[in-house]
């Protein structure tokens, strides 16, 4: 009986750590401006967005003129990325949602 208890235990554990490691990231998804127009605009983004701290994945669509971070949240914010595309001569607004 102990060692149910201890399995279940373990799980519990180990289903709270992955909770919380899902609760850290966030995805921002952002339209850039000027609109971007050919696969060097995609690769200058990927290049330079990547640095920001906490940054896990960047997609970028060239035919949607969308950029989707995921990122750590307790790392970087909506603030850090607007100020990293400035730094490469884009502003960004946050997408329109698809209806």
């Amino acid at each position: 009986m102990n060692r149910n208890r201890l399995h279940i235990l373990a799980l519990a554990a180990a289903l709270s750590l992955a909770a919380q490691a899902e609760t850290k990231t966030d995805t921002l998804v952002v339209t850039p401006s000027p609109k971007m127009t050919c696969e060097n605009c995609v690769k200058k983004i990927k290049q330079n967005i990547r640095f920001v701290k906490g940054t896990k994945n960047i997609i970028v669509s060239l035919p949607q003129q969308t950029v989707t971070i995921v990122y750590d949240k307790q790392k970087s914010g909506y603030d850090d990325y607007t100020a990293a595309f400035r730094k490469i001569g884009y502003q960004v607004k946050p997408a329109a949602a698809k209806k």
